[in-house]
């Protein structure tokens, strides 16, 4: 692993490449070395690197208006909600904009509490939602770096997919049940429907609010505008974030105009959240996904990695969409450190035997044979 430049904090582990630029799926060093990226920066490079029409629209924003507060209205930030609101699935029809999944979550946890007047969340096992307080709180093991002297309220952590242990942890204390349709840091694990169901069936018994964490899963990486669709689950409030900008910083809270109208003036707030450059990005990237019908493309090239890249050191599959994770059978570090001496990125998870693979969306079935095929020559190598 590399080490980071001297003044830089040491708390990320780097692989050993310093990219320089990008191009479509491809990143180069400053040597000219091309790397094949399948990791996607954590699923935030939606549309690749480079791409002309986000980059144009960038461009074009920051020419005309770089940056203004939600004070002051904005023609581009009110045609960003509104796409935003179109792509959703109803009835989420009010957008909150900020800059982070983290935040997104922070803020739809908030909005859950305060509607509710209730003291609890249920939460996942192996769930992770952030580094923040509220979200960090429901992040499971966070208890080892979480940092804050005590969580803002109560948590209960059930078991994935045990709808039996679902139903006894939601009841009338609870505020909201937040989930990850497809779990990206803990390896790709993607929830049955019948428990997505029953998450949906316990908020409605309880009063309780269904939040749908889709920072990873969410705008166009599982195949549908977001996990919410791929489920047919309806959430109260949905967060949406990394590939949501094509690698600008933002994020946003969707939730329905019930919720939206109870909130009030002042009881949420983000300086830069929906700022004119963050929201020419949304546009774009919504605007691409429809119009390039890339959502049928991320099906297809999702069926042909289950299909093909079932070799060489991977056992298996989980996940769905382009959030897929590759069961392997030696540990996925070793995997990935084999695959990028190759020239293609990847990533590992919380579980040490799921690689895991967020690529852009534009991913083609060239770029999936091409990783199909050095796995296969992985099949003699010593990992």
């Amino acid at each position: 692993m590399n080490r980071p430049a001297a003044n830089l904090s040491e708390v990320y582990p780097l692989v050993p490449l310093k990219s320089v630029s990008g191009r479509g799926v491809y990143l180069e060093d400053g040597r000219g070395r091309r790397v094949l990226d399948l990791y996607g920066g954590h699923a935030v490079a939606a549309l690749g690197y480079a791409h002309p029409r986000l980059t144009e629209a960038i461009g074009r924003q920051a020419q005309a208006l770089q940056f203004q507060s939600n004070i002051v209205a904005l023609k581009i930030r009110d045609e960003a909600a509104e796409r935003l609101a179109d792509f959703a699935p109803e009835p989420l029809s009010r957008v909150f904009f900020v800059n982070s999944g983290a935040e997104a979550n922070e803020n739809a946890l908030r909005i859950a509490l305060r509607s509710t007047g209730r003291n609890k969340v249920v939460a996942m096992e192996h769930a992770f939602h952030g580094r923040t307080a509220a979200a960090a709180a429901v992040s499971w093991g966070s208890q080892s770096w979480y940092g804050f002297p005590r969580t803002p309220f109560d948590v209960t952590f059930v078991p994935r997919n045990d709808v039996d242990a679902l139903q006894a942890a939601v009841g009338s204390d609870t505020a909201a049940v937040i989930i990850e349709p497809v779990q990206g840091v803990a390896g790709a694990f993607d929830f049955s429907r019948p428990f997505m169901a029953a998450a949906r069936e316990c908020c409605d018994r309880s009063g309780a609010l269904l939040i749908l964490d889709e920072v990873q899963t969410g705008v166009g990486r599982l195949g549908e505008p977001f996990g919410a669709d791929y489920y047919d689950v309806r959430p109260d409030l949905l967060t949406a974030a990394k590939g949501l900008g094509g690698g600008f910083p933002c994020a946003a809270v969707l939730m329905t105009a019930e919720l939206a109208a109870d909130i009030g003036f002042g009881a949420l707030g983000s300086t830069f959240g929906g700022g004119p450059l963050a929201c020419a990005a949304i546009n774009t990237v919504l605007e691409v996904i429809e119009s390039d019908n890339l959502l049928a493309r991320v099906r297809e090239t999702s069926a042909r990695i289950i299909e093909t890249c079932v070799r060489g050191p991977v056992t298996g599959t989980c996940g769905a969409g382009l959030l897929v994770g590759l069961r392997t059978d030696p540990r996925a570090a070793s995997v990935l450190e084999a695959l990028l001496r190759k020239d293609i990125l990847t990533g590992t998870s919380a579980d040490p035997h799921v690689l895991r693979l967020l690529p852009p969306l534009i991913l083609e079935t060239r770029h999936v044979k091409r990783l199909a095929r050095a796995l296969e020559e992985l099949d003699s190598e010593t990992l």
